[in-house]
């Protein structure tokens, strides 16, 4: 460490590169306002992390809502274990080029909203228990199956909207475009969390369940724009080619 310390000098990248906060964040606002395809997935990234940050501190009152004594450590180790399933399934669907991640995502986001709205199915289907402690509930039974649904979509969401991050955003500006919808996303949190005992459980995970029904409909809307753009590039192609070969025709 005292060599080190004594012969490294720091590396402070290319001076010519560095930008002040300011202009980062107007050359992100500025790719923002002037590509579809960045603000729609902006948006969908924001909805889908905004849903999962506040699940983080619902499933527990959820599963226990009257101090059900509930294995915590086993349950976690559950959750995690659905991620890395979803993460093994993603790899398997990002390594064909059928069907593409803006086509499977919609499910994803489909099936992640279903299972975030089972809570409050439950609530209304299942008669609750004024029982304090014991085990866990049948509807918390219920739930947790589609809790672990949900981190699965969560191990599916991670690879796959990194792979259109690295196609649609910018690599330059990546870092300061997602940033820019990262603030709405906390205030989100914040808000839910500091509002967590005023609202009911099935009111926070009705908006959960609401917003990845809008993170799909959003990536549907991508999907189509992309297909706009895909097919126009085609036919100008098409046409730059039949121009060419009228040329030497000529």
């Amino acid at each position: 460490m005292i060599i080190i310390l004594l012969s490294w000098t720091e590396t402070y990248g290319d001076p010519s590169e560095s930008k002040d906060l300011l202009t980062q964040f107007r050359g992100a606002a500025a790719a923002i306002a002037t590509d579809e395809k960045i603000t729609f997935l902006g948006a969908i990234q924001s909805l889908f992390e905004g849903s999962m940050y506040t699940f983080v501190f619902l499933w527990t009152p959820a599963l226990s809502p009257n101090d059900e004594d509930i294995p915590h450590g086993f349950i976690f180790a559950t959750f995690m274990l659905s991620s890395m399933l979803g993460s093994s399934i993603a790899s398997r669907l990002l390594a064909h080029p059928s069907p593409k991640v803006e086509s499977y995502m919609q499910i994803v986001f489909m099936t992640s909203s279903a299972s975030l709205l089972l809570p409050v199915i439950t609530n209304f289907l299942v008669t609750p228990s004024s029982v304090k402690g014991g085990s866990i509930s049948f509807s918390g039974c219920i739930q947790l199956i589609g809790f672990c649904t949900f981190e699965a979509c969560v191990g599916i969401f991670w690879p796959s909207i990194m792979k259109m991050r690295s196609q649609y955003i910018p690599e330059e500006a990546r870092s300061t475009i997602m940033n820019f919808f990262r603030i709405p996303l906390n205030i989100f949190v914040c808000n839910a969390l500091y509002n967590v005992k005023a609202l009911p459980m099935t009111v926070m995970f009705g908006m959960c369940s609401i917003f990845l029904f809008v993170a799909s409909m959003l990536q549907r809307r991508l999907m189509v724009i992309i297909e706009i753009h895909m097919s126009s590039k085609f036919c100008m192609l098409l046409c730059l080619t039949f121009e060419i070969q009228s040329l030497k025709g000529n």
